[in-house]
């Protein structure tokens, strides 16, 4: 995905401290090959959810509280994205330079984000382009990830030394070199639980305007007069999206659409039910303001990871450190939600949901460092490894749908009957004879294996797109 991969020269150089590890495995400088791996990886589950997402629930996002698959996708993004922000800044020769760079690779998300989620794009379902501007969709993926990579970029920048320091020995003394991360971490949970449970929030009303629909026209009336509720009508991250970005500006199709208590085929998609509330109706912006500010606390978690790479030297000095905290965000993510304190949502991005998020990531990441980084069984995740080198390619051709978008404009004598849907018909469903088995089986072969095919091509001719 875009700048998920923030390295500019392509290469992780590791900066260690020195320490007294002649009795541990020390990990030879050089490229990581795990942040590649699970850079694709992330990518990969991306394009899983949201082509076979439809014909699997449980690998869509969850329609409110709780976590499947999909939900897992953008915290893994942003967790790398801090990871691997300590790596492109451990030398900061100009802090003015480096905030230009900075400041521009994030308008250089910004622009990307918006062609492809604003509505300018309709790949790869329709033949056509544009927006109108009354109902560009402001937020999205690549703007949380601009937006979380700018916060962390500028704090790793000023925060910084210009000299690399030395870890100091102690139990917690990476989290004391770098207080000012866990600092602005905890200023933004403030924020974000003044806000999600003081703000009040009032009745209000939308209307439909997508004139494809049977209700178009029609107005909706949502009551509400509540404080700190956490449900898909009245709560405050809606209702600060509805105030500033503007109702006609927000995701006109979320998860809620699928529950219970608008749809009878729940977790699937369907009709509403005759007797469905009417905020089953209404847009929902699940990259809204106030749950992006609570995204930045999964960079955070990332940037410290990338901060135990480049200080400690030995692996099991690293593993150590990332466990313990993986599984210590699980336990803490899981128990507020079990005990109804904070549940899971992605859609909310709750601090449970930070947590159990994080922590998988945490533990993922380490799986792949022991299984490639440290075993060197690369070969096993090559095709993940050349799409996380060349992520945005195939976040843009395959997630976003462009590359099958421009397949799908060659079609014969019906817009329908295209190549693509003559693989997905004739060599996937036709020879499995379901529908769910070949859509998947069709992602994963000829999405995800197809592209990181064509990622190690373009990684073997040295061509990578970057930001």
């Amino acid at each position: 995905m875009a700048e998920i991969k923030v390295d500019a020269t392509h290469d992780h150089r590791l900066i260690v401290a020195e320490a007294n590890i002649s009795e541990q495995k020390i990990h030879k400088a050089g490229r990581v090959a795990a942040l590649d791996i699970f850079r694709g990886l992330t990518v990969a589950l991306m394009i899983l959810v949201d082509d076979a997402g439809g014909e699997w629930p449980m690998i869509g996002h969850a329609p409110w509280n709780g976590c499947n698959v999909a939900d897992f996708v953008m915290p893994f993004f942003l967790f790398i994205v801090g990871m691997a922000i300590p790596l492109a800044l451990k030398r900061i020769i100009s802090r003015g330079q480096a905030v230009k760079k900075v400041i521009f690779r994030t308008l250089k998300l910004l622009f990307w984000g918006l062609l492809l989620q604003g509505g300018f794009s309709h790949a790869p379902d329709k033949l056509t382009y544009g927006v109108d501007m009354k109902y560009v969709r402001w937020c999205g993926i690549l703007q949380r990830i601009a937006f979380a990579y700018l916060i962390m970029a500028l704090v790793e920048i000023f925060t910084k030394d210009t000299k690399p320091r030395d870890l100091q020995p102690g139990r917690f003394s990476m989290f004391r070199l770098y207080c000012w991360h866990w600092l602005t971490g905890a200023c933004i949970l403030v924020v974000y639980l003044s806000v999600i449970y003081g703000a009040y929030v009032s009745d209000w009303q939308f209307t439909i305007n997508n004139r494809d629909s049977a209700d178009y026209g029609k107005v909706f009336n949502v009551v509400c007069n509540v404080r700190g509720k956490l449900d898909p009508p009245c709560n405050a991250a809606g209702y600060v999206d509805r105030k500033v970005l503007g109702i006609a500006h927000m995701y006109h199709h979320p998860a809620w659409r699928r529950s219970k208590a608008c749809t009878e085929n729940s977790p699937y998609e369907g009709p509403f039910q005759s007797d469905a509330p009417s905020w089953c109706h209404a847009p929902f912006e699940p990259e809204g303001i106030l749950s992006s500010i609570s995204a930045v606390l999964s960079t955070i978690i990332g940037v410290h990871f990338g901060h135990v790479l480049v200080h400690l030297k030995a692996d099991s000095s690293r593993l150590k450190h990332w466990i313990l905290m993986g599984v210590a965000l699980l336990i803490i993510g899981f128990v507020l939600h079990f005990t109804n304190v904070v549940p899971l949502n992605k859609q909310l991005y709750t601090f449970s949901y930070v947590c159990v998020t994080s922590g998988a990531a945490a533990l993922v990441f380490s799986a792949i460092y022991v299984l490639v980084d440290i075993w060197g069984l690369q070969f096993i995740f090559l095709p993940f490894k050349w799409i996380g080198m060349n992520a945005m390619l195939v976040y843009v051709m395959a997630a976003e749908g462009v590359f099958a978008g421009f397949i799908n404009g060659w079609y014969y004598d019906d817009p329908h009957n295209t190549l693509i849907y003559w693989i997905k018909k004739h060599i996937f469903i036709g020879v499995w004879h379901s529908q769910r088995v070949g859509i998947l089986l069709y992602v994963i072969f000829a999405e995800i294996l197809f592209w990181g095919i064509i990622a190690g091509i373009l990684h073997g001719q040295g061509i990578y797109w970057k930001l």
